[in-house]
């Protein structure tokens, strides 16, 4: 395990590197409110065959944070994700796997232009593209729209967003509390493994300014979203447990992928702690499926 520091977008970033850098690079992307810790276990399966990086987003663990709470948008994040594939494989294109706001972002990075070429595969976990959300929801409302149901279910799992764009409230509930009883939560509810790493030490300063991921880029996105398409093969893990995101949320992505699985799966929203080996698994069948051909096929594509 090697650690380094990359420059991202006017913020250093620590990353660290598992396997062998000759080998194909796999780039790990934590959300909210986690570090690059919470992908330790599922780097443990993979680096005996892929070289695997995975880095403190900004504002968390021992990464820099931005100086502005605009810094926290979502252009900045695909600068600093692009910083980091850059270092890590500057020669030949990285896959991408992304949980919770580390996939929201991977989805911004794999739809755009800046790191076009760069991308080989990307697998994302309880984090879809706030674009396709957005253009989700106003399908699903429209008049004798047969999802409304799944709109109302959906809407449901995402109060918890009122309270992220609530001033001061989230900060106070991660001070008050929060923190010191998260460990107990993912562990109990979600039956994610907690060790010394994860949740971070840095849990509740982390939280309290991640809460500019949700204020920065949500709103925005929802209010006028964007037609992102893309190319990249693109494997969906839907977590059938999952109390934040529904498969017919992130099955939105269909509409948008040229190339897209897919899987539903047994678990909760934290599922690169509690099942890492099966993530890894499936994470390692896309990278095959793409390095090798198809007869490495990972799944069914739509």
């Amino acid at each position: 395990m090697r650690t380094a520091r990359v420059t991202g977008d006017g913020v250093e970033l620590a990353t660290t590197e598992r396997g062998a850098a000759t080998a194909p690079t796999i780039v790990l992307v934590h959300g909210y409110p986690d570090t690059q810790a919470m992908w330790d276990l599922v780097a443990e399966h993979l680096a005996d065959r892929f070289h695997v990086v995975t880095y403190d987003v900004r504002g968390a663990g021992a990464s820099d944070a931005p100086a502005h709470r605009s810094g926290y948008s979502m252009q900045h994040l695909e600068a600093d994700l692009a910083a980091v594939v850059d270092a890590a494989s500057p020669d030949r294109p990285v896959h991408l796997a992304g949980h919770d706001w580390g996939s929201i972002q991977c989805w911004e990075a794999v739809c755009g232009d800046r790191l076009a070429g760069r991308i080989a595969s990307f697998t994302s976990i309880s984090g879809p593209c706030l674009d396709h959300v957005a253009h989700w929801i106003r399908a699903s409302a429209r008049p004798g729209s047969k999802a409304v149901l799944e709109l109302v279910s959906q809407s449901v799992r995402s109060t918890y967003i009122a309270a992220m764009h609530t001033p001061g409230f989230m900060p106070a509930l991660w001070r008050a509390g929060l923190a010191r009883a998260w460990p107990t939560y993912v562990n109990r509810a979600e039956g994610a493994t907690v060790d010394s790493r994860w949740p971070a030490p840095t849990l509740a300063a982390d939280a309290e300014r991640g809460v500019e991921l949700y204020r920065q880029n949500v709103r925005g996105a929802l209010m006028r979203p964007r037609e992102r398409r893309t190319d990249v093969p693109v494997q969906v893990l839907l977590p059938r447990g999952d109390p934040f995101v529904t498969a017919p949320m992130a099955r939105a992505a269909e509409a948008w992928a040229a190339r897209l699985w897919c899987r539903e799966v047994a678990g909760t929203h934290w599922l690169p702690r509690s099942r890492p080996d099966k993530v890894a698994l499936w994470v390692s069948e896309l990278v095959d499926h793409v390095e090798d051909g198809p007869a490495h096929a990972c799944s069914t594509p739509r």
